[in-house]
C-alpha cells in the first residue's frame, strides 16, 4: 500500500466538533475501504492568504493515510461533494514524519515565544 498525506480546509463558521466529525468521516471512508489512517492532526483555525468562497479563515486538518490509490480516489470524491470543505489536497509521500508535523512544531515554538515574552514583561 502507498502512503499519503491528505489535508483539507473546512469553512470558518464550523465549530471544532463539526471539524472533528469531518475528520472522523474521512477516517471512516478510508477504513471502510481497507486503508488505515495512521495519524490525524487538527491545525486549528488559521487565516488564509486570500479569500476562498468568501472565507478569510479556515480550519486545517491533516490525515496520514496508508491505503491503495482507489481508497484515495474515493476519499477525494467524498470530500469534493462535502459543502463544508472548501479546499483539499492529497499527496503521495515516501514515508510519514515521526512525531508532530511541521505545522504542529511551529505552533509549539510560537507558544513558547509568547510565554517567554510574557515572563520578561
Amino acid at each position: 500500500m502507498a502512503l499519503y498525506e491528505h489535508v483539507f480546509l473546512a469553512r470558518q463558521d464550523l465549530s471544532q466538533a463539526q471539524v472533528d466529525a469531518l475528520a472522523a468521516a474521512a477516517t471512516e471512508i478510508v477504513e471502510a475501504n481497507e486503508g488505515k489512517v495512521l495519524k490525524t492532526e487538527t491545525w486549528g483555525l488559521k487565516s488564509l492568504a486570500y479569500k476562498i468562497e468568501r472565507n478569510r479563515k479556515a480550519h486545517f486538518v491533516m490525515l496520514n493515510i496508508d491505503a491503495p490509490g482507489s481508497v484515495v480516489a474515493e476519499l477525494e470524491r467524498q470530500t469534493r461533494i462535502n459543502e463544508d470543505v472548501i479546499r483539499y489536497m492529497t499527496i503521495r509521500v515516501d514515508e510519514h514524519e515521526d512525531g508532530p508535523s511541521v505545522m504542529m512544531r511551529k505552533n509549539e515554538r510560537e507558544r513558547k515565544r509568547r510565554e517567554n515574552r510574557e515572563e520578561r514583561d
